[in-house]
């Protein structure tokens, strides 16, 4: 017994002399923040997604963007392509020379994840499969000459099978597989792929493309817990991306998507202010911000200006200043 206890003293400590080794990591003298901008959820919210865009480049000052071609917003009807809503976001993006992440496929950010035409809902999934070469070769052949993208994001957390499976089924990896190449053959821009921080191993990911991506959530809600904060120290982070490093060699990292607004289970115009207050106020806001440098990620996008500009209309400017203040540093 004694012997027993001595070898797992000695293996204790070796694993937190390895995960102390692997948790090390430089604060970065700066951290460069940008912004995910839907224009799904402006619109969502009822706001003039326009107004909203220029304000987040304007008031805000972001320079640092993610945005999302959606299929069905730029491919409205089979073979018929509406540019004018993505042309609009760029334009201004290269207007104020900020760099622009341009998400592209099926599964992109905002609910309900994969984002697929009415006119393609019926097609299988071999059929869709067609349809999305060609929405992909549109939308890399009409934007690749644009100096402002920095990276094509291809599809959104697409090993988080957990999350929306309703909406997405089963993940395709031949498929995605196919997409990397696709893009990576009409354009010479590097690729990046995403995976949750929470609920993620990385490791599809972080090797499936040539920089990774990972969201950070703090705080969580549902009707059977309530609400609910992350167990994972910000040293988890670092220690997932030592290990990726390890395994698969160095790329650039991001904090892709920190989330800073409420987490909710119904469309956020129709739920109740309090509701959404008592889910994101302006002491979690701070407290989530804080977390996330702690992970020491040199660069974060953060998540909810959409909303930040619609607390603003309801009265509440607190998230809106909170965050300029930031992108201001």
């Amino acid at each position: 017994m004694r012997r027993f206890v001595r070898w797992f003293a000695v293996i204790l400590a070796v694993v937190m002399v390895l995960l102390y080794a692997l948790s090390l990591r430089a604060v970065p003298a700066h951290i460069e923040y940008g912004v995910s901008f839907s224009k799904l959820q402006a619109d969502q919210l009822g706001l003039d997604w326009k107004m909203t865009y220029r304000a987040v480049l304007d008031d805000l000052g972001v320079r640092k963007l993610r945005l999302a071609a959606y299929w069905p917003m730029v491919e409205p009807e089979r073979d018929s392509y509406s540019w004018s809503d993505l042309d609009f976001q760029l334009s201004e993006a290269h207007a104020r020379k900020a760099d622009v992440i341009l998400s592209i496929g099926r599964r992109l950010p905002r609910w309900p994840e994969c984002h697929v035409p009415e006119w393609a809902q019926g097609l299988s999934w071999e059929e869709q499969k067609d349809e999305l070469r060609s929405y992909l070769t549109a939308v890399v052949g009409r934007y690749k000459d644009d100096p402002r993208i920095t990276y094509w994001q291809v599809e959104n957390e697409p090993f988080l099978e957990v999350f929306a499976y309703d909406h997405c089924g089963d993940l395709d990896r031949a498929f995605l597989a196919e997409e990397i190449a696709l893009v990576r053959s009409l354009d010479s821009r590097p690729i990046l792929v995403t995976d949750s921080g929470n609920l993620g191993t990385w490791a599809g990911a972080y090797r499936s493309a040539d920089a990774f991506g990972t969201s950070v959530y703090v705080y969580f809600w549902n009707p059977e817990l309530g609400q609910f904060k992350t167990v994972l120290p910000p040293a988890f982070y670092r220690i997932k991306e030592n290990v990726a490093r390890l395994l698969f060699g160095a790329k650039p990292v991001f904090l892709i998507e920190l989330s800073l607004e409420p987490w909710l289970v119904e469309p956020t115009a129709g739920a109740p202010l309090e509701d959404q207050l008592s889910r994101m106020d302006l002491q979690k806001f701070n407290e989530v911000v804080e977390y996330a440098r702690d992970t020491r990620f040199g660069t974060q996008y953060l998540w909810g200006a959409e909303w930040w500009y619609y607390m603003k209309g309801q009265g509440h400017p607190e998230f809106w200043d909170a965050a300029k203040e930031l992108y201001s540093l």
